[in-house]
C-alpha cells in the first residue's frame, strides 16, 4: 500500500451534501390508529393506508387536540 489509510476516505466528505445523498423521508402529519398503536410508519394514505389496506383492517384517522399537542 503505497497510500495511507486514511487517504481512500478523503473524497468521502467532499460528497456528503451532493444532490446523490439519500433523500429524508417527509414526516407523516397524523398516523392511523392502527399504525400508531403498533408503532408503524403509516404513509398517511386516505381514505386506508397501505399497513390497513394490506391486512384488510378499518383505517380510522382520529385527529390530536390542542392540548395533549403541548
Amino acid at each position: 500500500m503505497s497510500q495511507p489509510m486514511y487517504a481512500q476516505y478523503d473524497n468521502v466528505q467532499a460528497h456528503a451534501g451532493s444532490e446523490d445523498s439519500p433523500r429524508v423521508p417527509r414526516r407523516t402529519p397524523m398516523a392511523c390508529q392502527f399504525c400508531r398503536g403498533r408503532k408503524l410508519k403509516c404513509d398517511g394514505s386516505r381514505p386506508s393506508c397501505s399497513n390497513c389496506h394490506r391486512r384488510g383492517y378499518p383505517c380510522q384517522y382520529v385527529p390530536v387536540s390542542v392540548e395533549q399537542q403541548k
